[in-house]
């Protein structure tokens, strides 16, 4: 992209506030520089009372935001150690808890690719808005990464399992999922979304869902549920494969398969976080071990070799590090969640200010 067309645009129309995030050819990857601005653009519009609504969105056709830029973070790591990427993270976890505790209305236009880094800028909104062109997913274990942008928070909340089959297959789903699973909202075919977004300059954000939005299509996940729900209920991703193997259904032997292709490691440290989350009171203690967790991988070596097989060489076939399940132990499994090198985030403890609830 020119250095003359900002990463991020920002303009008011009516009472609405847009954030468009502006990499259409990177899927509207986010780097540091765009987290600081769509802070920025938050911060400048938080007491301006000429702004009622905030909605976010991506430029192009073809998402909202399909994640971090993963490449700069492998850069970063094999240049030198992460310490970039810590400071990356730690910027865009306080921007995701804000985005939870934003004062005014916040609107997520979740069309096309929402995935990673573009779920903790939307699935925290207020209005999440998703069309029959939605793919959402946090596909981390895919590379070698762990859950986070607090999405440890929010796929525990999810019925059932439906939240720890996403989680550790990285699998993305329709408008529909998206919405059983609490990720979004309100469904608004792709073809109004232009009407409903225009809608926003004067209406109140629930007043345009209800003349815009439609009934949400039926469920792929939901069809799935008992076996979902029984398999994952499991203690150990072991139990979890074993149980996907022999329960009868041909799309549950698939899925483990495509688990046994994950990270040994990173699906093990995944259950882990997404087992302590349950227990976790609030979002913000969620990112604070998010952070923590994310911050082990950058010296971990599955990570690097993730973004390397899937989007660098793109040869699809990573060297995990152990390379199978059963020789992650327990002791690898808790080194990611204890403090590390870059601090912590210090949000569950209050020693951060968001701004007034």
């Amino acid at each position: 992209m020119s250095p003359d067309v900002p990463p991020v645009r920002t303009r008011v129309e009516g009472r609405a506030g847009h954030i468009v995030l502006n990499r259409p050819r990177a899927l509207n990857a986010l780097d540091h520089p765009m987290v600081r601005l769509v802070d920025e653009a938050l911060t400048a519009w938080e007491h301006d009372d000429t702004v009622r609504t905030v909605v976010v969105s991506g430029a192009g056709e073809r998402g909202l935001c399909a994640g971090g830029d993963i490449r700069a973070v492998r850069e970063d790591i094999l240049a030198g150690g992460g310490a970039a990427s810590a400071a990356y993270w730690r910027d865009e976890y306080l921007l995701d808890a804000r985005i939870a505790r934003y004062p005014k209305p916040y609107v997520a236009l979740m069309d096309g690719f929402v995935m990673g880094g573009g779920v903790g800028v939307s699935a925290h909104g207020d209005v999440r808005v998703v069309t029959e062109r939605s793919r959402v997913a946090m596909p981390e274990t895919i590379i070698g990464f762990v859950l986070d942008v607090g999405a440890t928070f929010l796929l525990t909340r999810a019925p059932g399992e439906l939240g720890t089959h996403m989680a550790l297959t990285g699998t993305t789903v329709s408008a529909a999922d998206a919405v059983l699973c609490g990720l979004a909202d309100h469904y608004v075919p792709s073809g109004r979304l232009a009407e409903f977004t225009a809608a926003l300059a004067d209406a109140d954000p629930a007043e345009a869902v209800r003349q815009y939005a439609e009934a949400v299509p039926a469920s792929e996940l939901a069809v799935r549920r008992d076996w979902i729900d029984s398999c994952y209920a499991a203690d150990s991703v072991e139990e979890i494969v074993d149980r996907l193997q022999s329960c009868g259904e041909p799309a549950a032997k698939e899925v483990a398969d495509d688990l046994l292709s994950r990270s040994p490691t990173a699906l093990k440290v995944t259950l882990a976080a997404l087992r302590r989350a349950r227990r976790l009171p609030a979002l913000e203690q969620a990112l604070d071990q998010e952070y923590r967790v994310s911050c082990a991988c950058l010296t971990a070596p599955d990570f690097p070799e993730g973004v390397r097989a899937q989007v660098v060489d793109k040869d699809r076939t990573p060297r995990w590090s152990p390379a199978d399940l059963a020789s992650v132990t327990e002791a690898d499994v808790e080194r990611f969640f204890e403090p590390g090198a870059y601090g912590e985030l210090g949000l569950g403890s209050g020693e951060l200010d968001l701004g007034p609830e």
